[in-house]
């Protein structure tokens, strides 16, 4: 099992517990109930899942991330660069273009980012 890979209703589940953390256990199963016609094993079981791969952390019947989703979602991107594309970003970035073109705002905003990692990386900071 991937790391960084969810099926469709643990990422479904992921979300809801990202949008809600800190949440009781309790509460889970109700939510769960409601949204997904799960009973409380079912929401238990899909709990202990994505607490396996270090994203939640069910203590003392709060559940909490320890994970941030955006993190996880960064995690989720670079694993697919480095098993698509030998972990080449430039390699990853001509491939998407060939395919959909780049707008003019999302040039600059990528243009800022590469400046604004040479100015970090020219004083020093990574």
């Amino acid at each position: 099992m991937k790391p960084y890979q969810l099926g469709e209703m643990e990422k479904k589940f992921a979300d809801m517990l990202w949008e809600k953390a800190p949440i009781a256990t309790r509460e889970v199963v109700k939510l769960c109930e409601a949204a997904f016609g799960w009973k409380r094993t079912t929401a238990y079981t899909m709990l202990k899942r994505l607490c396996d791969r270090n994203l939640f952390v069910n203590t003392g019947g709060m559940v909490t991330a320890l994970m941030p989703k955006e993190d996880f979602q960064a995690a989720q991107g670079e694993q697919f660069i480095n098993e698509t594309f030998d972990g080449s970003l430039p390699q990853f970035l001509v491939a998407f273009c060939r395919r959909r073109k780049l707008g003019k705002r999302e040039i600059v905003e990528l243009k800022k980012f590469i400046e604004g990692y040479e100015d970090d990386k020219e004083g020093g900071s990574l």
